[in-house]
């Protein structure tokens, strides 16, 4: 029986390249889950002088873009994600393009909002044309083309029933004039689109030379039915990109209250192991 025991256990350490563990805990099906990771790849963001995304925004739109990427929607040579926080005021930076592959990020500025939307504040989203009101979710970008606006790029809604009418409604990535420091100082808020993110026309060059390509944009807003509903954002993470982890198991709890699972992979350590001196166990 103890050697059937032994056995089952080495046999389930094999799934960890490195673990560590305190003398007097049980471990059973070792793994780093999906929130630990999301954390973790959220802590290794340099955001230097930028504004600091919020990580509620940041762990749905992660999401998002780990299911669009695991279903081939996007493109794999370009882990970029771009966020627009829609819960923010438009006198405010709220946008955010983060380079997933360097976890820099490549531009944080104004965005504007569509005038059905609101003033300052945009309360109220749409996928029907003419409402001139931005909508939610993600977004695949699609191609460049010259506009009214000038260089402008398309945009693909992913999210049925919240934004799959845009590239019909023409909601597109543009510069704008109204979109700079001057008219909010003058105004208290941005100038409005018509649906559209518009961005300064300072930036828009970068932008879209940046996340065009089939890269993944998401419009964020605390809105309940969205939040609940939404595919993308809810679909079942079944791994992260570039991860060989099963990581949908999870760790027992524990026999005793005092008894800790202290565990280490890919150089993340759990902040409340760090109290301890753990027991190193590598494979045989």
């Amino acid at each position: 029986m103890k050697k059937l025991m032994l056995c089952a256990a080495t046999y389930l350490f094999m799934f960890l390249p490195y673990v560590k563990v305190k003398a007097d805990v049980v471990m059973v099906a070792p793994t780093i889950g999906v929130n630990n990771q999301i954390a973790a790849k959220y802590n290794q963001i340099n955001f230097g002088s930028c504004e600091k995304l919020d990580y509620e925004v940041f762990d749905k739109a992660y999401r998002g873009y780990v299911n669009l990427y695991n279903a081939g929607k996007l493109n794999t040579d370009k882990q970029i994600l771009t966020i627009c926080d829609f819960s923010k005021s438009s006198s405010k930076y709220r946008l955010w393009i983060l380079d997933l592959k360097t976890n820099e990020v490549l531009v944080n500025d104004y965005v504007a909002h569509g005038q059905g939307s609101g003033d300052e504040f945009a309360m109220a989203f749409s996928n029907q044309e003419n409402s001139h009101q931005s909508s939610l979710g993600f977004y695949v970008t699609g191609e460049v083309y010259m506009g009214d606006h000038g260089r402008s790029l398309r945009l693909n809604g992913m999210d049925n029933g919240f934004n799959n009418a845009a590239y019909d409604r023409s909601i597109v990535v543009h510069g704008a004039d109204y979109v700079n420091p001057s008219f909010v100082a003058s105004q208290h808020r941005l100038g409005r689109s018509w649906g559209c993110p518009a961005v300064s026309n300072k930036v828009i060059g970068k932008v879209i030379n940046t996340i065009q390509d089939k890269t993944c944009l998401f419009i964020y807003y605390p809105q309940k039915k969205y939040l609940q509903t939404a595919y993308w954002l809810n679909k079942k993470i079944d791994h992260m990109p570039g991860d060989n982890s099963y990581s949908n198991l999870a760790f027992a709890a524990p026999m005793k209250r005092d008894t800790v699972i202290v565990y280490e992979q890919n150089g993340l350590q759990q902040e409340l192991a760090k109290q301890y001196s753990p027991l190193s166990l590598p494979l045989l």
